[in-house]
């Protein structure tokens, strides 16, 4: 069975959004299904998106695992943006939260060090 994800994030102001997006994410979107949309392919069959929504924006919450956390972290750092805040939880499974410009949050999480 074949599964595709798309998950949403709704935003207030789709410009402003879209340039914050980019730079968090490191790429221009997949593609650009409307005037107020844009998705990235983060892994096959794999999407994250925004739509300008400006009555639901700020509620979106994400976590997105990742085998090269530091790194992308990193990356997203030389990009200009810093994490919001950084949590490690009992097992040692550490997730990094970003806010964007609404409140909504994305994270990047990671399997414990060592």
């Amino acid at each position: 069975m074949a599964v595709d994800l798309f998950a949403g994030i709704p935003v207030s102001d789709y410009g402003r959004a879209l340039v914050w997006y980019q730079r968090l994410l490191g790429s221009d979107p997949a593609f650009l299904p409307n005037a107020t949309e844009a998705v990235w392919e983060l892994a096959e069959h794999r999407y994250l998106y925004i739509e300008e929504l400006p009555e639901h924006a700020g509620h979106g919450l994400h976590v997105v695992f990742v085998d090269d956390l530091d790194e992308r972290v990193e990356q997203i750092r030389a990009r200009g943006i810093d994490p919001a805040a950084q949590e490690t939880y009992g097992n040692g499974v550490r997730k990094v939260i970003y806010r964007d410009l609404d409140g909504n949050e994305v994270s990047f999480g990671g399997a414990p060090l060592g």
